[in-house]
């Protein structure tokens, strides 16, 4: 079996099944590239090559015996570092958990182990996925691998550069208002948030707890679907895990690779376009609708006119709740401590601490959120929040009673340059613009490639959203889409990625 770095999942997985490759050698091929290009791309914060490489080994033992425990048992994946992982270090892409090793792991990961996929590491992120670039890490930026000089989207660019720059055939990352939708659409690659609740949030380093849910990062919508089957379902450590029977999305993702839309009403919503909208994004979105069409889509306009303040909303519900959740780190039980000189107080530990392990992000939401929440405030801001928030999830309730899914672009631009928007926060913010909406009404969403922009030929993303519980539809459509794209490209978007221009590149096995 050749192309081992570039081929989907699917194929891997087809190939393990035939007897045609091993787990060892998908699993070296891709620490092999990751040893090539990612000094330029900087996916990953820790690769574990000793422990892929074992995994890899237990995996065709297995399927030596007959035994495998799934398809995708023995094709590698890269894990977001906001995930525990026992035995790895997970840092969220801070300095306050520098070399955290947890002595568990996260119900995802666990999963994964589960299904036989071995770990090759731990991908980078903005510092407790607060951003849209992963400029805001610690350890450094990623690099968008269609263009070194360009963002690769956050706070999950680490898991989409890995994916794109052919480092790993799977990924996981976690969206709270777009971090997986967004990456995907800048890079290229395929990114799924699926209904909150759908997928654990045990031992995933909580940024916002209303609003995060982990999901599948890949180069295909068939391979996200074969993901998504091994990591989701109930998982009674969860208190907001939903207790349900889930379909299965693989086969989704198949019927809708037919390319068949018959039967299916899309709506494009009003509230996503005009002004401040990037041309080439819009026209790749509206070829997109047409396509659908064309393959017996019925598509409508809808409007959604709470959509216009999910931004602010958001600004305030995430803000708040992050305050709350990163109390925990005050130096006393893990992670980094500072000591001032002299007899320092409990509260003066604290506060130094603080202050060198947290970047300038995460102080300026933890300060955002806490003045939101204090007395005298609560109800002029996140109360109010909240109250729009429901008006929010009321729109899709009114918009899905008419259409089975809702669609607009991901993102308003494609990737911008490092450092372009770094020292402008309401800049950054209005990256989500599209994405944040499905986290606050908790539905779930897709990220598809649909072309390259006319201005600068980078990627950008078509958005599908469906109804809480009706993952499956997000599959078929997305599916559906990239079919139609596969017969105009004549093949993955990827394929048309530069090579990673200014990198060491390895020769592709």
């Amino acid at each position: 079996m050749s192309n081992l770095t570039r081929s989907t999942a699917a194929a891997l997985a087809d190939g393990l099944a035939a007897g045609e490759v091993t787990s060892v050698e998908l699993t070296e091929a891709h620490l092999d590239r990751i040893d090539a290009v990612d000094g330029a791309v900087h996916a990953f914060l820790h690769v574990d090559r000793d422990g892929a490489l074992a995994d890899a080994a237990d995996s065709d033992a297995r399927r030596a015996r007959g035994e495998a425990r799934g398809p995708l048992d023995g094709v590698p994946i890269a894990v977001k570092d906001v995930l525990a992982t026992r035995g790895l270090p997970t840092t969220c892409g801070s300095k306050i958990l520098e070399g955290w090793v947890p002595p568990y792991d996260a119900t995802v990961v666990a999963r994964l182990r589960e299904a036989g996929l071995p770990i090759l590491g731990k991908t980078n992120m903005d510092e407790f996925a607060m951003g849209s670039s992963t400029e805001h890490s610690a350890y450094g930026p990623t690099r968008n691998p269609w263009d070194l000089d360009r963002i690769p989207g956050g706070s999950g660019g680490g898991s989409a550069a890995a994916v794109a720059a052919f480092e790993a055939p799977l990924a996981i990352g976690t969206d709270t208002g777009g971090s997986i939708r967004q990456p995907g659409a800048v890079t290229g690659t395929v990114g799924v948030k699926p209904t909150y609740g759908g997928v654990s949030r045990y031992g995933l380093v909580a940024l916002a707890n209303s609003l995060d849910q982990a999901g599948p990062v890949t180069r295909t919508v068939l391979d996200a679907a074969m993901l998504h089957d091994v990591i989701g379902g109930h998982d009674p450590r969860d208190s907001t895990s939903i207790q349900q029977e889930w379909p299965s999305f693989t086969e989704a993702a198949r019927a809708g690779s037919t390319g068949d839309m018959s039967g299916v009403k899309v709506g494009v919503i009003t509230e996503l376009a005009g002004e401040g909208w990037q041309a080439g994004v819009m026209a790749r979105f509206q070829e997109s609708v047409d396509l659908l069409v064309k393959a017996g889509a019925e598509v409508v306009e809808v409007s959604c006119p709470s959509f216009v303040h999910a931004l602010a909303t958001y600004y305030l519900i995430l803000p708040a709740e992050a305050s709350s959740n990163l109390a925990k780190f005050d130096a006393m039980r893990y992670g980094l401590r500072v000591t001032p000189e002299g007899n320092p107080s409990a509260e003066e530990v604290m506060r130094a601490t603080r202050d060198a392990g947290f970047g300038d992000e995460v102080k300026r939401r933890i300060i955002l959120g806490t003045y939101a929440l204090s007395s005298g405030y609560y109800d002029a801001y996140y109360g109010q929040a909240q109250k729009i928030r429901t008006l929010i999830s009321r729109d899709f309730d009114a918009a899905f009673a008419d259409v089975d899914v809702l669609v607009s672009p991901t993102a308003p631009t494609t990737a911008f340059k490092l450092g372009e928007k770094l020292d402008d926060p309401m800049a950054m913010y209005l990256n989500d613009l599209a994405t944040i909406p499905a986290n606050l009404a908790g539905v779930p969403g897709i990220s598809v490639p649909n072309g390259l922009a006319d201005e600068d030929g980078l990627p950008s993303g078509f958005q599908v959203l469906a109804p809480a519980l009706a993952d499956e539809r997000v599959y078929r459509v997305g599916a559906a889409l990239e079919a139609l794209y596969a017969d105009q490209w004549g093949g993955p978007l990827l394929d048309k990625a530069p090579a990673l221009a200014g990198a060491a590149t390895a020769e592709v096995k």
